[in-house]
């Protein structure tokens, strides 16, 4: 079925143009277009289009964890935060290690038809940092990116063979960039908070920022040696984006993301102790969030990806130390990037289409996501409402879990429409394709 979509404005730039999407395509751009007889027609007036969103870091949970999210009901957060394409990463149960697990995944997205899901495989076996995975037997599967997101690949020695491995495959590794000797690694009575004045007050242990920066700057070094291609997963301090800054002045094949919340909130919502809060790495001070911004804003860090993390109830609801880490991200990505970059000017719309979806999809080599609005071009496209405001209810959103820092904040802008190759995903805060169960 075609699609036409009137008086909408593309980038918001310019003049409202008529788009006529057919095919799986954009057929035509310009003003007063005709629709076909079998066309479904969205009036745009008011709204902007923009390239549909890709995101590089998302947790669906399945395998193993269908009670916080299940790939039909991550790509239905996806689809109504305006997504066309999300990489799935590999801490499932079991992980991420095999061709089994990945298509398993592939194919689940598939079924559900709402987003391109794509497979993250694991670096290591069972995210152990241990021993390689079969990064080649995965990879000439269609795996494109691969990471231990959870864990950080400690090990120099490991790190460097992967790297090395991933070149030779023309893959990306993606690194959870923290020195577990600096934080714990996760284990009990290891970091729950930014080291500073707020987690002293508190009484949390401290993560520092350079068990962040530690392993960006050694990374990008391995890469440089490697000749690989290394993407560096929610960095969190002002260091680490001056870090990623000399490395691509350098040469180094180098790419990076900020999640929204690391541009947004600091670590004084910590003052109450709700786990809602705690995420990894953790929220910083107000001195990251303003440098991570200008990096965002400067090209230096890459992209946002939403480290989308859905937990239970009992896993969030109990002492801040036990919680799990993790937040939220799908359907606030939008809001939050227009509350911290868009209000603040430092992007405009073109900008937001660079940093959610563009940059991700180059970084990914997705060749039909982040393309311009042109004609010829795939019809991967969302349409938001930047005049728009919404209130945050977790209970609301389609996933599963409800573990939104944002619940009961008024935010701006709102996805009206998401389009994936040529059919409506989404619009007006419903799916419009069924799920399977």
């Amino acid at each position: 079925m075609s699609v036409l979509i009137t008086g909408v404005r593309l980038y918001g730039e310019g003049e409202p143009t008529d788009m006529l999407l057919d095919d799986g395509e954009i057929k035509q751009l310009g003003g007063s277009l005709v629709a076909p007889e079998d066309a479904e027609v969205i009036d745009g007036v008011g709204l902007v289009a923009l390239p549909g969103f890709v995101d590089l870091h998302t947790h669906l949970r399945e395998p193993g964890r269908e009670d916080t999210e299940t790939i039909a009901t991550g790509s239905a957060a996806a689809a109504l935060g305006g997504y066309t394409a999300v990489f799935a990463m590999a801490n499932t149960d079991p992980v991420a290690d095999t061709v089994v697990v990945t298509e398993h995944v592939r194919g689940l997205g598939a079924r559900a038809g709402l987003v391109d899901v794509h497979p993250v495989g694991a670096i290591t076996l069972g995210l152990r940092g241990e021993q390689l995975a079969e990064l080649g037997t995965l990879a000439a599967s269609g795996v494109r990116i691969f990471s231990d997101d959870g864990h950080c690949v400690a090990d120099p020695l490991l790190m460097r063979r992967a790297l090395e491995y991933a070149s030779a495959l023309d893959v990306l590794v993606a690194q959870h960039a923290e020195e577990p000797r600096l934080t714990g690694g996760g284990q009990p009575g290891g970091a729950q908070a930014h080291e500073g004045p707020t987690a002293a007050r508190l009484g949390l242990a401290g993560w520092p920022r350079a068990a962040e920066e530690a392993i960006v700057a050694r990374d990008c070094l391995l890469a440089r040696d490697a000749g690989a291609r290394l993407h560096v997963c929610h960095v969190s301090t002002a260091g680490t984006a001056e870090i990623l800054r000399g490395a691509k002045r350098a040469g180094i094949h180098v790419s990076a993301e900020v999640t929204p919340h690391h541009l947004f909130l600091d670590d004084s919502r910590l003052v109450d102790y709700d786990p809602v809060n705690k995420v990894n790495p953790p929220l910083r001070e107000h001195s990251d969030i303003a440098a991570l911004r200008a990096a965002l804003a400067a090209g230096v860090i890459d992209c946002v990806a939403t480290d989308h993390a859905p937990h239970a109830p009992q896993d969030k609801d109990c002492e801040f130390a036990a919680a799990r880490p993790g937040m939220l991200g799908l359907q606030t990505a939008l809001s939050v990037v227009t509350e911290t970059m868009v209000r603040t000017g430092l992007l405009d719309w073109r900008g937001v289409a660079r940093v959610m979806s563009e940059r991700p999809a180059a970084i990914a080599g997705l060749p039909d996501h982040g393309r311009p609005l042109e004609v010829g071009e795939p019809a991967n496209l969302v349409l938001i409402d930047p005049d728009a405001s919404w209130t945050v209810r977790g209970a609301e959103l389609a996933s599963i879990a409800a573990n939104t820092p944002y619940e009961g904040m008024t935010l701006p802008a709102r996805v009206v429409t998401t389009v994936l190759r040529g059919r409506i995903t989404a619009h007006h805060g419903q799916i419009t394709r069924t799920v399977h169960d």
